[in-house]
């Protein structure tokens, strides 16, 4: 990859950037970061509009084309980098399910919890996205106990992108309580955040935030 196949990652720390640049540093991929202050109100600068029009981090600029949308980001980055293993091939049996459990993320699962954290009634279950709260949770937990009973990872012994993504979500909603300290989550949480690449995003962002409040 030359230089001018860098990755440019429109980034804020403890945001849902932060899985993204995690995501990165799993593959080894060479990445730049546009820091985002948002204590500062920089997300809603025309500058960054102009990139994401919603003010919403992670984007990526790769190759003069720009990518929003967190479930899209972690696709297309995996997929970039096919040799860290991250990603299922088109012709893998296992491409099917990835897909299936890394949009869930987005369809599903953020939605509910935006629902029950704004304490707003859900929409009837023939309406709404995500069918109820339980229910998402629950398919997602027989899932994730289904690989964990294999291995460590969301489907086993084999790690993929989509694990990066859980485990940044599970990380934070347990942390403020939006879903239940279930044993599957927790550990899961536990195993995903106790990696090297964790803990060096971790690290960088508590940096980044303490000089964000300190410009302010």
């Amino acid at each position: 990859m030359t230089s001018a196949d860098r990755i440019t990652l429109y980034y804020a720390p403890q945001t849902r950037a932060t899985g993204t640049r995690v995501l990165l540093e799993e593959l080894g991929a060479p990445y730049d970061l546009h820091v985002l202050n948002m204590k500062a109100g920089e997300q809603r600068q025309p500058a960054y509009l102009a990139v994401n029009p919603l003010g919403k981090v992670p984007a990526v600029s790769h190759r003069g084309q720009l990518v929003t949308e967190q479930v899209a980001v972690y696709i297309y980055l995996a997929d970039l980098f096919p040799e860290a293993g991250l990603t299922p091939a088109l012709d893998d049996p296992l491409r099917g399910p990835y897909l299936r459990w890394i949009a869930y993320y987005g369809s599903s699962f953020e939605p509910a919890l935006i629902d029950r954290f704004m304490q707003r009634t859900p929409a009837p279950v023939t309406q709404s996205p995500y069918a109820d709260y339980d229910t998402m949770l629950g398919a997602l937990e027989a899932q994730l106990a289904k690989g964990l009973a294999e291995g460590p990872y969301l489907f086993g012994e084999r790690m993929t992108a989509a694990d990066v993504l859980w485990g940044t979500a599970f990380s934070w909603t347990l942390m403020f309580g939006l879903v239940p300290k279930r044993d599957v989550f927790v550990s899961y949480a536990e195993r995903m955040t106790a990696r090297p690449a964790f803990q060096r995003v971790k690290a960088a962002d508590e940096e980044m935030v303490a000089q964000h409040a300190a410009a302010s």
